[in-house]
């Protein structure tokens, strides 16, 4: 549906995207992820023919979108960051003007703004001016003029920002519903989100691809799909030493220290069970185990490990971890 190859962005000697090459498949709701000034928003306006590349091509549906972007255009619906909203009109009259400029033909187009209004359960706020609406109904508005033409691909650039916990939840519906009909790509910060909404998920860090699968898959590709929480009463150091000698343990991150006690997310393979090994040494050290409970990797531990490769990658001045585990 999507096909990025060899895309580049530069502005004078700032390379923003570095030879970027990407597939999104028709359906469902897809990922783009990665840290601020990682080129995501850079990308999206390729894709959208909002900017152009320096170099590399951007296929929407087989259509090439420097070559012929009316055609390709036709098939996008875009919600940038800030919603394109004209707060003197009422959510009706907004909706048939977007719809107007879409070229949406006369005897479709009132059809198509009920429709997408039904779509966004924004019917009973038609006749209201858009200035006086909360930003959850102005971002149900945006989301609702990148449906009219009745385009094959929703792209939304983070969508639920400073909406409210109830607004949020009502958008992450809407989202997952447009997901069933459309092909939705969603760019967010909000790594929680990603993991709520995606199928899969695009992970960017200085304008390259590091990753590009499902969640699922990533776990399994970083060969540390179990992981072991667990709270300690002792020492940071000498919690940490002890840890080092158990085998099948890949790595060790502190998630909390307070009063002597320590807090530790423990990763090991797929597989191993090491929770006697832990138990014994640490009892051996004389490091009682307050609390131990099996848990998963998150997104967040995902994120974190790729772009932190990344970045090491990039500079070849940062330190090594230490072996056996990282402080926070």
């Amino acid at each position: 549906m999507i096909k990025v190859q060899n895309l580049v962005k530069k502005y004078g000697d700032k390379v923003a995207v570095d030879n970027l090459s990407f597939t999104i498949s028709k359906g469902g709701v897809h990922g783009f992820l990665g840290p601020n000034g990682a080129g995501k928003s850079t990308t999206m306006n390729i894709i959208t023919g909002c900017l152009r590349a320096s170099a590399g091509s951007v296929l929407i549906d087989g259509v090439d979108i420097s070559e012929n972007p009316l055609e390709a255009k036709k098939k996008i619906g875009y919600l940038p960051e800030i919603p394109p909203l004209y707060d003197n009109m009422t959510t009706h009259e907004y909706l048939v003007f977007v719809a107007q400029a879409k070229n949406v033909p006369y005897d479709k187009l009132y059809r198509n703004v009920n429709s997408v209004m039904e779509l966004t359960d924004i019917e009973n706020v038609s006749g209201r001016l858009i200035k006086n609406l909360s930003k959850g109904y102005k971002q149900r508005i945006g989301i609702a003029q990148t449906m009219l033409g009745n385009p094959d691909i929703i792209l939304l650039d983070e969508p639920t920002v400073g909406l409210d916990p109830k607004q949020i939840i009502e958008i992450r519906k809407l989202i997952k519903k447009l997901g069933r009909v459309k092909t939705v790509v969603v760019s967010s910060h909000i790594l929680s989100e990603i993991e709520e909404l995606c199928d899969d998920v695009l992970i960017i860090s200085h304008g390259k691809m590091i990753a590009h699968d499902s969640i699922e898959n990533l776990e399994q590709k970083l060969g540390k799909t179990q992981a072991l929480s667990i709270s300690v009463r002792g020492q940071k150091e000498s919690v940490f030493r002890t840890l080092e000698q158990v085998r099948g343990l890949t790595d060790c991150t502190v998630t909390g220290s307070k009063d002597g006690v320590v807090s530790l997310k423990l990763e090991h393979k797929s597989g191993v069970d090491i929770r006697d090994a832990v138990f014994s040494a640490l009892a051996d050290a004389g490091c009682p185990i307050l609390s131990m409970e099996n848990s998963s990797l998150t997104l967040e531990d995902i994120y974190l490990k790729l772009t932190d490769t990344e970045e090491t990658t990039e500079s070849p001045t940062n330190k090594k971890k230490r072996k056996g585990g990282k402080k926070k």
